[in-house]
């Protein structure tokens, strides 16, 4: 089922997450309203801040890089599919050198859109044109909340952020684990947090490519927690994987594994080359774009003649490091203009767009909100269709933030309303209203405003509009407090969605068969 929900109509467009049964009884006060479910669609045109002439610049360098220069194909299978292509494969390496001709007809076959399917229909969402999907932060090492401070992920904290992003409606993609799990082990992690995903959320969700069995063993679960057929799976996409290349210029065995396994069950590809100007990318902005457009067209069209027409979105990360200590910079102005030029190029091949939330901040404060702020302007204006790491991002990756996801929660839902059209009825053009108040009146009492009082302007979260004196009457409630208090109140509320007992019982049998087995071989 395709996703065709516009934005709810302004009138009672917000909704109260929050049952009678359960406010009356927990007895808080606090009161969450939210965006009903949708997928924001973006109207404005996409901002080009370099000329048809520079892109192509841009193209053309990194088909010379593809052509002259090659990348490094570090999987038998990938090199034997390219070089029946027609690649020029290296014999005595894993270096391939690929014709432009043959890069740019490959990726003709891949969609410039296409929907990816949850075990809920009414959360499918569509990747590609004008749409957005907003994902959950993905793959922190760590969690961080204001009362429990730092400390290692673990499984309570990753069903935490499971639970708010199947909470929060502007969230509509699990995109990797919200945070490592390091309590569960390597071999069997993947099965018992695919199946939390499966369990916890009715959304579409993600599956790392860590070698055969894994992404396998994901493939089936997704199948089964859909309860549909192997066919119906390969016709309807509903799973996704993220493909890294190891820069510069390498696509590594287990990568190539994910592209060929996921591809050709037409399930989900999102080449994102991980390039760090001036740490894995040359450090002009320029460079670093020749580079990640080199690595993800490679991945893109490996994915094509794995099968084509599979499904498959052009990933950019270009950011800049401190050139001081060498950590990764996000939120920058340098960001910005690579998430910008990366949207540019994937239109120019005719694909969807996957670009990122990020920021360096260490704790939620005003550098952690300004650099998202920025982050979600670029890829806005830059038209992202997927929007990775959308709520919860710190620390430049390293954290996953309680407090942070409810801030992001908060942005994206203004970027949702910013993209609403502005309606210009005559009642909305309001000239009744101007003739009744006339010169030297206000309209807060006026029946036109009255009327639309609840619903006329999008209340932010966390926002307090209160003058000095009344915010230091109420205690003077600062974000990251009332950000904890809306972390809280949204687990409190959370409800389980349905699944199908029979379906249950089999996803159960498929992971506690795949644990007696061993999971997965660990070199650890």
């Amino acid at each position: 089922m395709t996703v065709t929900a516009q934005r709810p109509a302004r009138k009672g467009r917000r909704q109260n997450s929050r049952s009678a049964k359960n406010r009356a009884q927990s007895g808080a006060n606090l009161k969450i309203e939210q965006l009903a479910w949708s997928q924001p669609r973006n109207p404005y045109p996409p901002m080009q801040i370099v000329s048809e002439d520079e892109l192509q610049a841009i193209h053309d360098a990194s088909m010379d890089v593809l052509e002259q220069i090659g990348i490094d194909f570090i999987n038998a299978d990938a090199k034997a599919i390219l070089k029946k292509a027609g690649a020029n494969v290296d014999p005595s390496s894993d270096r391939v050198r690929i014709d432009r001709d043959l890069v740019t007809e490959t990726i003709k076959t891949a969609p410039a859109q296409f929907t990816l399917h949850a075990r809920n229909p009414a959360h499918n969402v569509e990747i590609g044109g004008n749409w957005i999907a907003n994902c959950l932060v993905g793959s922190p090492v760590a969690t961080h909340d204001q009362e429990g401070g730092r400390r290692d992920g673990n499984t309570k904290d990753f069903r935490s952020f499971l639970k708010l992003a199947q909470y929060f409606n502007i969230l509509h993609i699990i995109g990797g684990y919200p945070v490592e799990p390091v309590d569960r082990h390597a071999s069997i992690r993947h099965l018992e947090c695919i199946r939390d995903f499966a369990e916890l959320t009715d959304k579409v969700f993600h599956a790392y490519s860590l070698g055969d069995q894994r992404i396998r063993d994901g493939i089936e679960m997704t199948r089964i927690a859909r309860g549909i057929s192997h066919e119906q799976l390969e016709r309807e996409p509903s799973l996704f994987s993220i493909i890294n290349s190891s820069s510069p210029l390498r696509l590594d065995d287990v990568m190539l594994n994910g592209i060929i396994n996921m591809s050709s069950r037409n399930q989900a590809i999102v080449m994102t080359p991980f390039t760090l100007a001036g740490a894995m990318a040359p450090v002009t902005i320029a460079g670093a774009l020749v580079q990640q457009n080199a690595e993800a067209l490679a991945g893109i069209m490996m994915t094509q003649l794995v099968r084509p027409g599979a499904p498959v979105i052009y990933g950019g990360f270009t950011s800049n490091v401190d050139m001081k200590s060498g950590a990764p910079a996000f939120g920058t102005p340098e960001y910005m203009k690579s998430a910008i030029i990366g949207g540019q190029l994937a239109r120019k091949y005719n694909l969807p767009y996957r670009t990122s939330n990020v920021n360096a901040a260490n704790t939620v404060d005003a550098q952690a909100a300004y650099e998202s702020v920025f982050s979600l302007w670029a890829t806005t204006m830059g038209h992202g269709n997927m929007i990775k790491h959308a709520a919860g991002w710190m620390e430049g990756g390293l954290q996953a933030s309680l407090e942070k996801l409810v801030l992001d929660v908060d942005l994206l839902q203004m970027v949702a309303e910013f993209l609403s059209p502005v309606q210009t009825s005559p009642d909305d053009l309001a000239i009744d209203a101007i003739r009744d108040v006339g010169p030297a009146g206000h309209f807060f009492g006026t029946q036109h405003t009255q009327e639309r009082y609840k619903t006329a302007f999008y209340p932010p979260i966390l926002s307090d509009w209160r003058n000095h004196e009344n915010w230091l009457e109420a205690g003077s409630p600062t974000t990251m407090n009332k950000a904890a208090q809306v972390w809280k109140q949204a687990l409190s509320e959370y409800e389980k969605p349905f699944m199908d007992k029979a379906i249950s019982d089999e996803l159960n049998s498929f992971v506690e068969q795949r644990i007696s087995e061993g999971g997965v071989p660990v070199d650890f």
